[in-house]
Order: C-alpha cells, then structure tokens, then sequence
C-alpha cells in the first residue's frame, strides 16, 4: 500500500481526537502492545480524546475498568461514548411504562434498566404474553440462544408492533487476525429483513453519535470540526461517520480493514480516509 503515515505525524495536527475501540486501541488479544505511549502523547500535547463505540454490552464504568485493570488510567468513564448511551436516551423519552425485552447480556441490560425501566431477557418472555411488552433492544451477541431467540424475537415482532432499538450496529468485529464474526448489528438487520419492519438504530456512522461527543468536546473548549480527527478501522462506520460529520478521518489497518484489502476496499466503497496509518501506537522513541 502507498501513502501509508506515521499515526504521530498526523495526530498532531489536531486538537481533539476521537477513536474507535476495538480494532484500533485493542484486538482480539487485548488492548494493542503501547498503547499508553499514544495516550502520553496526546496528554503531553493537550489533545483532547474520546472513545466512540458501538459497543453496547457493558456500562462506560465497566468498559473504563477494562482499560484500568490493563495499566492504562488515561482511559476513565467521562472518555467513553457508547451508542448504548444513546438507546438509553431515546427510550427515556419514549418509553414511559410497561417491559422492554432486550437481546443480549445481563451486563448490557444496564443501559434500559438505568431509565427505571423494567427489563426481560429475551429467554424470559412468552408468545402468549406480550401486552407488557412496549420496546425491544437489540444490545449484544451474546447471552441468548441464537437459533430459539431469534426465532423468537421474529415471531414476536410479526404479532406485535412495538420500537425496536439496535443499540449497536457493527455487523461484523475481528476475532483474530484473519477472521471475523457477526455482531449484534449484523443479527439486527437480517431479522429486520425477515419481517419487513425498520428499526431505530445508534451508534456509528450515525451523525447522533459524533454530535453527542462534539458537545463533550465545546463544553470544555472551542473546537472547530476540521481540529477533531475520528480514528476507525472500518469504513463504513468509522469512517463514513466521520466524513459525514465533517471530521478527517484516520483508517487504520489493525481491525476490520486488512492491510491486503484497503485499496480494493476504499475503490469499491468510494468512502475515502483522509489519512491511512497501519497503527494508533507511536513508538516511545520517536
């Protein structure tokens, strides 16, 4: 590949810097080897930081904590934007009573149950009972029974119209190097294929995501867009978003977006990064 940068070259360019989590600042095998020297320079340098993800499975406390346990303090709850924040708004203003029924975790329910909403896992709610059921949440790909949950929330949905809320829609996330699996997101549209019906959806590429961390960004100082600089491994969250909002946008090759892949991935799509840099690690040398 050409036109390839140093991520120290170009961060520095910026005052604020948003980043994707998994692909970017952790892999499969944890949080990326260095890590901290990017956050030592950003910190040195004064460059305001967030992280937005889709990742709706766990609290920012308990995303914070994953950071933590690993050394890396720079890393606390008030960093960390998840689309699962915003689900938790629109049902604060939306739904006002009754059950909502959520696929995923026990962990991920924390973002419904922080509304004073009454949760139901999937696995626990009846076909010959759904009067209280108002909302579903579509939050994680684990916790349920794919095959009999899944049938169940299509069979659900064809005898009852309620707001269907995917708080995360990644489609797919890395799981080594070379293989990935299907998210939440991915789950989400081939149900909403099945039936017919459209859900409500957050996190990236939507604009609602970028705008909420933009707020987080003014509230503290005046930054215009073309200062903040999104870092993303897929282009079409990350990196679309970011475009969209008015952000350059970074593309690195540590997650979704394979090294071999880039150039044929960013012709085909037309979703252009304004920079590519094989990694977010800068070297405590440099």
């Amino acid at each position: 590949m050409e036109n390839i940068v140093p991520f120290k070259e170009v961060v520095q360019k910026y005052k604020a810097v948003f980043f994707d989590a998994y692909g970017v600042l952790k892999n499969h095998k944890g949080l990326l080897p260095g890590i901290q020297n990017t956050f030592n320079l950003l910190i040195e340098n004064d460059i305001d930081y967030y992280i937005l993800t889709n990742d709706a499975s766990r609290s920012p406390e308990q995303l914070a904590e994953g950071y933590l346990a690993n050394g890396i303090t720079a890393v606390t709850p008030d960093r960390i934007i998840s689309s699962g924040m915003l689900a938790r708004e629109y049902l604060q203003s939306k739904v006002k009573k009754g059950t909502v029924t959520y696929l995923g975790t026990a962990n991920s329910a924390h973002y419904i149950e922080s509304t004073g909403l009454k949760t139901m896992s999937i696995q626990d709610v009846s076909l010959d009972n759904l009067d209280h059921i108002q909302a579903m949440v579509f939050l994680d790909d684990e916790g349920f029974d794919w095959q009999q949950d899944i049938n169940k929330i299509i069979n659900i949905l064809r005898q009852k119209n309620m707001s269907v809320i995917v708080a995360n829609t990644d489609i797919s996330y890395p799981v080594s190097k070379t293989e990935i699996s299907i998210a939440i997101g991915g789950l989400a549209n081939m149900v909403e294929d099945i039936i017919g019906k459209t859900f409500i959806r957050f996190g990236k590429p939507d604009a609602q995501m970028f705008m909420f961390a933009y707020e987080q960004v003014l509230a503290k100082k005046n930054i215009r867009k073309d200062e903040i600089l999104m870092v993303g491994d897929t282009l079409k969250t990350d990196i679309i978003g970011g475009n969209k909002f008015g952000l350059d946008t970074v593309l690195v090759l540590t997650g979704n977006t394979l090294p071999l892949q880039a150039d044929l991935k960013i012709a085909s799509s037309g979703i252009i990064p304004t920079y590519i840099c094989n990694s977010v690690v800068v070297n405590e040398i440099d």
